[in-house]
């Protein structure tokens, strides 16, 4: 950060009255107009002491109302206020208020969960100018910051470190990134763990409705519905299984694990007693993703074609940018031969298509560490499904950016499916350390053009609205005893 300015100088140009965050009477008078107004929504469950301690020195230095606590005041609850507020100020001719809405930015500081969790709200609300987000790394894989130039280690909490982060802020571009639907359906079995599925054991962003369409096949009676949204990962098998064993034990003792170095330590030690260093002798062949699922995809302009996975593979990952478990890039950079025969881009961020990629164990996921090395790369695709074979195994394991939960699967049904497909985009902050790639970028030039995913499209017709929201929508919202802290 540039030692120009002094301390009071450069915190102006991020300082919000409370006129505008309170729907008091206007009664401050404002002589500065900041250059580049913030709100902060910290989790401070998140990265143990940090996020308390950073809570405080946000507020020590910011206007204590625009840095909000998640573990007190939901974001959708606070931004709906806020934005309600500026509209009717605007009616009024606030011109400072219509100023503050023109270049607000927002700063959420958590794990991916927690960062993910406010870019669906945002996403949801629909704003009329909907703010750039920032993510401030808390968590243990921090995959979110890390592909946006934000880095993967928790920040440091004193003074110093904020107001460079904040400088940082101001100076960040402004990008897109695609999200994406996730669609899960199935038949309640008669018995078995699957009756009734305990709700609170799915990620936050995925949630049940009754009912999918009157035109759907499988909307009857004795069938769960359930929708969601991702912005990094979806992923199943042996790795999803790992990240499940690891948060089952951080939920037991919370108390070992306040440290990211020993959180990250904690993840390999446990992905070893899991077996996914040794998959063949701890992973059963029918939880291979070939032996439990027919998987298609379906290209941009293309009908659903099946989509051939080597028996070996055991997990299997669809990726939206381009860092998973921790920063690594499972797809890489594809060579002008995959290019031009396989139809592959570099793995834009905005550009309606997700990366499909398998690994067989841990040490295949080690080529990761290596220079151009990547996973197996299988498909690049618009949409794709997941149809689980009748009586493959009781249960898999999923994942959704970095949440994973166990995954009953009824032995009595072959009707169980997940798909995938593009929902919508929304903004969000770069800085110099940039990964991601977009399509409208000059420096990253794609082969194909990127068309805009209307939204719209999906919705009309019943179960509209429910394919719309996985933010904000009611059904998303964390019940009190989920405890945040595990948003990571």
């Amino acid at each position: 950060m540039e030692d120009s300015h002094p301390k009071s100088e450069l915190l102006k140009h991020f300082q919000i009255p409370n006129y505008i965050l309170l729907s008091e009477p206007k009664v401050e008078k404002v002589i500065h107009v900041p250059e580049c107004p913030v709100l902060v929504f910290i989790n401070s469950k998140s990265g143990g002491q940090l996020g308390g301690d950073l809570l405080k020195t946000f507020r020590s230095l910011l206007n204590e109302n625009q840095v909000i606590d998640l573990d007190k005041e939901a974001p959708d609850k606070v931004l709906s206020r806020i934005y309600m507020n500026l509209e009717k100020l605007k009616i009024e001719e606030d011109k400072f208020a219509i100023n503050i809405q023109d270049k607000l930015r927002l700063i959420v500081a958590g794990g991916d969960g927690t960062a993910g969790w406010l870019l669906g709200v945002v996403s949801d609300l629909k704003l009329s100018h909907p703010p750039p987000i920032a993510t401030m790394p808390l968590g243990t894989g921090n995959n979110l910051p890390f592909a946006f130039g934000w880095g993967k280690k928790n920040p440091g909490t004193d003074t110093r470190s904020v107001e460079s982060f904040l400088d940082k802020v101001m100076k960040a571009k402004e990008m897109k990134i695609d999200s994406w639907h996730i669609l899960m359906r199935m038949r309640a079995p008669k018995e078995g763990p699957c009756n009734p599925i305990a709700p609170l054991e799915l990620p936050h962003s995925l949630h049940a409705f009754r009912r999918v369409s009157e035109s759907d096949d499988l909307n009857m009676e004795g069938y769960h519905t359930f929708r969601g949204g991702f912005w990094n990962y979806f992923s199943m098998g042996m790795d999803a299984q790992v990240s499940y064993a690891f948060h089952t034990e951080r939920k037991l003792h919370p108390e070992r694990f306040k440290n990211q170095l020993v959180n990250q330590s904690s993840y390999v030690k446990i992905g070893c007693t899991q077996g996914w260093f040794c998959a063949s002798l701890f992973h059963p062949s029918s939880r291979n993703i070939a032996q439990l699922a027919k998987v298609k995809i379906m290209k941009r302009h293309g009908s659903w074609q099946e989509l051939k996975i080597h028996p070996s593979i055991r997990s299997i990952v669809c990726l939206n940018l381009p860092s998973f478990s921790g920063g690594l890039n499972p797809w890489g950079t594809p060579n002008g031969k995959k290019v031009r025969y396989r139809d592959y881009t570099p793995p834009y961020v905005d550009d309606n298509l997700i990366e499909v990629v398998g690994f067989r164990d841990a040490w295949h996921g080690l080529v990761l560490l290596a220079p151009n090395g990547h996973g197996t790369r299988l498909a690049q695709a618009y949409r794709i499904r997941f149809k689980f074979h009748k009586g493959a195994t009781d249960h898999t394991f999923m994942r959704i950016d970095g949440e994973p939960w166990k995954q009953p699967l009824p032995i009595d049904d072959d009707t169980v499916v997940v798909e995938i497909s593009p929902l919508r985009q929304v903004n969000i902050l770069a800085s110099n350390d940039c990964r991601a790639k977009s399509v409208h970028e000059p420096s990253t030039p794609s082969n194909h053009d990127a068309e805009e995913y209307d939204s719209n499209e999906e919705d009309s017709g019943e179960g509209g609205e429910e394919f719309r929201k996985f933010g904000a929508a009611d059904t998303f919202k964390l019940p009190d005893t989920v405890d945040i802290s595990h948003l990571s």
